[in-house]
């Protein structure tokens, strides 16, 4: 009997929710047929058969999450081997190894002996700055030993412990020599002031719907949640007056069929994967715990797009090398799969910088959160007519309301105004697109 457990996505994907199965007990399957379709917090992805046989058991019920590790499936390799079709799902692999298993096993003691953890000093000054006291939390490191990302673990599964006042060497106020204990919390930042109060029951004041979070949206609010808690963003705003650019734009519409339309988006791809290679600040990322800026060569060119499942941003790579005529088919391509739920995790992987457009929708303006760990994101409002001046006459021209959010660790305001300058000459002079189209 083998059992199939759902492997690594990749990406950092540790878990995923089950939306329909393929296959059923006693079904007859060949290596590589579809299994079902897990929907992970990034895409829809459909998991196949590692082996041949017949299906002997279904360890999760659609709508149900897994982990990475957990036993999916159970398959019987000799076919003349009886199968019980009654099998209820077994409960979902502890992801827990043997190893962490006798280190946390100790903790359910009123009274548990903890021992020191192994850990650079730079993990110890992380798990101080975030509350965490990281003799309690399980390294996955080389021989055991805590890394940055098992304190994020720890948080994100609320298995982290702090020592509350008082320890084996401290005395009361009456003499009483004080036991340190523990006590598990959901949310310590370690941020001065800074307190997560729980919410009313608002079940008292009138009817209510719960709804988990969870897929895309949970990975909408991690994400989101540590943009803005990790980096300081500061927001410059400007005018782009786009009246030729769109005239051209328009002018080619008319004349070719509705599956090569040009868009506002497809230019701004354009523009902004030249800028970047004169201002890399904003194409970076920093490593706060090395304490490293990582300037990236390349420009691969995100794009927020509005699905029926959430917010999905979409990568085109490598798009400084592509005319405007590929990137606006590229921009339907992958919108269109991420509408549909086919789109794939490369497609959404790796970006260096991201444009988010809420002018088609309506809006005069926006100030987007950074894509993290990208260190900054352009915003799109609508594009509108307005009276501006023009050698001191009052003309009416088509006006684009563009805001860069950048990380300040990175890049300062002088260097932001200049990134827009250059971004404003670009595409208010259309004659530098024509040679791409």
């Amino acid at each position: 009997m083998f059992e199939f457990k759902l492997p690594d996505l990749g990406e950092g994907i540790q878990e995923g929710e089950l939306i329909k199965w393929y296959v059923k007990v006693g079904d007859k399957i060949k290596e590589d047929d579809p299994l079902c379709d897990l929907e992970t917090d990034k895409a829809t992805v459909t998991i196949p058969s590692p082996r041949a046989g017949v299906i002997a058991q279904l360890n999760v019920n659609p709508g149900e999450t897994l982990t990475v590790g957990s036993v999916l499936v159970k398959i019987n390799e000799n076919s003349n081997e009886n199968i019980n079709e009654s099998i209820p799902p077994e409960p979902l692999v502890d992801p827990i190894t043997s190893e962490e298993k006798t280190d946390i096993e100790p903790r359910k003691n009123k009274n548990p002996t903890v021992k020191k953890a192994v850990a650079a000093p730079a993990t110890r000054r992380l798990a101080r700055e975030m509350g965490i006291d990281i003799n309690t939390v399980s390294g996955t490191g080389p021989g055991g030993k805590v890394i940055k990302e098992d304190l994020q673990h720890a948080i994100e599964n609320k298995t982290i412990k702090t020592p509350l006042q008082g320890s084996d060497n401290t005395q009361s106020e009456s003499g009483t020599k004080k036991t340190t204990q523990l006590q598990t919390i959901t949310l310590q930042t370690g941020i001065p002031f800074f307190e997560m109060a729980s919410l009313p029951d608002f079940s008292r004041q009138g009817p209510v719907e719960k709804v988990p979070v969870k897929s895309l949206r949970k990975k909408t609010a991690v994400k989101t949640t540590s943009s803005m808690i990790l980096v300081p963003h500061v927001a410059h705003m400007d005018e782009c007056d786009v009246t030729e650019l769109e005239a051209l734009r328009k002018n080619y519409n008319a004349t070719h069929p509705l599956d090569d339309k040009l868009t506002l988006m497809a230019f701004l791809i354009k523009a902004v994967s030249s800028v970047l290679q004169h201002y890399p600040a904003f194409n970076a990322s920093i490593d706060p715990e090395k304490m490293e800026i990582i300037y990236k060569k390349f420009y691969h060119i995100g794009f927020a797009a509005d699905t029926p499942k959430g917010l999905m941003v979409p990568v085109i790579r490598d798009a400084d090398t592509l005319n405007i005529t590929l990137l606006a088919k590229k921009i339907q391509d992958l919108a269109g799969k991420g509408r549909q739920g086919t789109i794939s995790l490369p497609e959404l992987s790796y970006g260096s910088f991201t444009i988010t457009n809420v002018g088609v929708i309506g809006g005069t303006g926006l100030v987007p959160i950074i894509n993290y760990p990208e260190s900054a994101i352009l915003g799109m409002g609508r594009v509108s007519k307005k009276p501006v001046v023009r050698e001191d006459a009052i003309v009416i021209r088509e006006i684009l309301p563009l805001t860069l959010c950048f990380d300040h660790r990175i890049a300062d305001g002088a260097e932001a105004a200049r990134f827009m300058n250059h971004l404003k000459r670009m595409l208010e002079d259309p004659v530098i697109f024509m040679t791409g189209i």
